[in-house]
């Protein structure tokens, strides 16, 4: 017996239909859910610096107090109900979503060590063979500074990782993500 190679598929064109038109999932705390509310706002851009429309983001992150509603979380607590962990947005014309969610607390990564708060994402788009992850780091925090895995990204595109708030809200974050170019978003290979 033989074996053929047969080619990949590419998502899209309309790469949000089925996905984000009836079980897209921006907010994720429920009233009585535990820590510091944020909104997320992510842009996408292409190579030559325009919005990209046609794209779904997933993100995936603790609770507060660093915990993940997973059966593998080693921890002996239980996540905090009123927080959903994960959401999935469609971007809009603007190349951009909003979530609302809440800053996630430390969790310990395999070795142990605390990691500074951060979000999963995941990019879904026309074009790309595979998701793109990669992760968002809050600009400013103390932690960052010790976390072994943004310690792993080159000090000089560790900028790509980092929300920055809006200094007049300070709970809206943002992050620009780069598909390509020079100042492309780094993502990881998992």
């Amino acid at each position: 017996m033989t074996l053929q190679g047969t080619s990949s598929q590419t998502a899209g064109p309309f790469v949000h239909l089925g996905t984000t038109d009836k079980h897209a999932v921006g907010c994720l705390v429920r009233d009585g859910a535990r820590g510091e509310r944020v909104d997320l706002r992510c842009f996408v851009w292409d190579g030559d610096g325009s919005p990209v429309t046609d794209a779904v983001i997933e993100i995936w992150q603790a609770d507060a107090s660093g915990k993940y509603p997973h059966p593998e979380d080693p921890q002996h607590r239980d996540a905090d109900p009123e927080f959903a962990s994960f959401g999935r947005l469609a971007l809009d014309h603007e190349g951009s979503c909003t979530f609302h969610t809440i800053k996630p607390g430390r969790v310990a990564g395999p070795d142990g060590r605390l990691q500074a708060p951060h979000i999963n994402v995941s990019i879904f788009a026309r074009g790309l063979l595979k998701r793109l992850v990669t992760r968002i780091y809050f600009a400013g925090d103390p932690n960052n500074a010790s976390d072994p895995v943004l310690a792993l990204v080159p000090e000089n595109r560790r900028e790509t990782l980092l929300a920055k708030a809006d200094p007049a809200t300070g709970c809206v974050w943002r992050l620009d993500i780069r598909l390509c170019c020079e100042s492309e978003t780094v993502f990881f290979d998992v």
